[in-house]
């Protein structure tokens, strides 16, 4: 039959959608989805930045008192040794910037009158009661924020055992502080003895960044010991030890880009003609409040790690935790052992309901075989 031309016009009928594949998540959620906001949304929830600013003002109490009884302890322990208490309070001025005075004049306190500190007489007194006093109440609030940001709850131990510990962890730290000068007194040195091998001046350029290198590694090393033994022993927590090593390891990273920068802050500070009377302080005031506030973030950064894996911080919720998952595994375990003897026992079963109805059966036809 012919064709009509309207039929040769006529359109194909639409073809059937193509079934909708299911859609990948979009930029916002993955962006909400980071751990980088995850960690930030930790940290504003545990009222990091409250926390950080009580931190703050305890530590700038405590730093000064400490600054007064450690360099009378330390005046005995290097005594006569000038070339390691002027390492020393380089190390102090890489660590704190801003607390004891350099070549530029910001700083606080006088190295001088540090040197001549002396811990016997009303004012030594009073700065180690201070120091006792603010230690404690510092390394105190420090563990109870890190726990706050790990939604741990209040450690068992009694008043007086956590009393004498955060007494402990901080004459560890002092000496801990010792230390690290004297090895940066011998890294300084050897470095300095290398460019000289080499023939190249230590007043050079590229000398004088080697120099600030290897100091600023020293600060960084010392910084991550000092995250661990807070995170571990200060707030009592368990943390896989690589994660507790990363954690820390990016915490102390915080921490030297902040010292690297702190001078870059007190200049800013002093040239501000509403801060020029107390730039000092000040500046000290956002140095000490920006290292607290990466110390909670490293802390943040740790607590959202151990959600992501299931592991719990508190040491006696991750015991619970460990015990419930080997009773459940043993009860598997146990299921599976029991299941085949469970299913032999049916079959015994079974059989023998088998074997009874074809008795019965037996006894029916001979019964009637009887009659018959």
């Amino acid at each position: 039959m012919r064709r009509r031309p309207d039929d040769e016009a006529t359109p194909p009928p639409p073809s059937a959608p193509a079934p909708a594949t299911p859609a990948g998540p979009s930029a916002a959620a993955r962006l909400l989805g980071s751990r980088l906001v995850r960690v930030v949304g930790r940290h504003v929830a545990s009222k990091g930045p409250l926390l950080a600013a009580g931190l703050t003002y305890q530590a700038l109490f405590a730093l000064f008192s400490a600054l007064w009884v450690g360099f009378s302890v330390a005046g005995f322990v290097v005594a006569g040794d000038v070339v390691l208490r002027d390492e020393l309070v380089v190390f102090i001025q890489s660590a704190v910037p801003g607390v004891i005075k350099d070549d530029s004049g910001a700083g606080v306190v006088e190295p001088g009158a540090l040197m001549n500190a002396s811990v016997f007489g009303w004012t030594g007194t009073v700065a180690l009661v201070g120091l006792l006093f603010g230690s404690v109440r510092l390394f105190g609030s420090m563990r109870d924020s890190v726990r706050t940001v790990f939604r741990a709850p209040t450690p068992a131990p009694s008043l007086v055992v956590l009393v004498l510990r955060d007494l402990a962890l901080a004459v560890a730290f002092g000496v801990a502080v010792l230390v690290s000068a004297s090895i940066s007194l011998l890294s300084t040195t050897a470095v300095t003895w290398g460019l000289h091998l080499v023939g190249l001046s230590t007043a050079s350029p590229a000398s004088v960044v080697l120099l600030r290198v290897v100091a600023l590694v020293l600060v960084f090393a010392f910084d991550t010991a000092v995250l661990v033994a807070l995170f571990r022993v200060l707030a009592g927590l368990h943390i896989p030890g690589r994660r507790l090593l990363a954690g820390s390891a990016l915490g102390a990273a915080g921490f030297v880009l902040i010292t690297f920068v702190g001078g870059t802050l007190l200049r800013a500070a002093g040239s501000n003609p509403l801060l020029a009377s107390f730039a000092a302080i000040v500046g000290l005031l956002l140095v000490i409040n920006l290292l607290c506030q990466v110390l909670l973030l490293a802390a943040a950064w740790i607590a959202v790690g151990l959600d992501d894996i299931g592991v719990r911080a508190d040491p006696r919720e991750e015991a619970e935790r460990l015990r419930r998952l080997e009773e459940e595994r043993l009860a598997q375990e146990a299921r599976v052992v029991s299941a085949p003897r469970r299913a032999a026992s049916r079959v015994r079963g079974l059989a023998a309901h088998v074997a009874r109805a074809a008795g019965s059966v037996r006894r029916r036809g001979g019964d009637v075989g009887g009659r018959r």
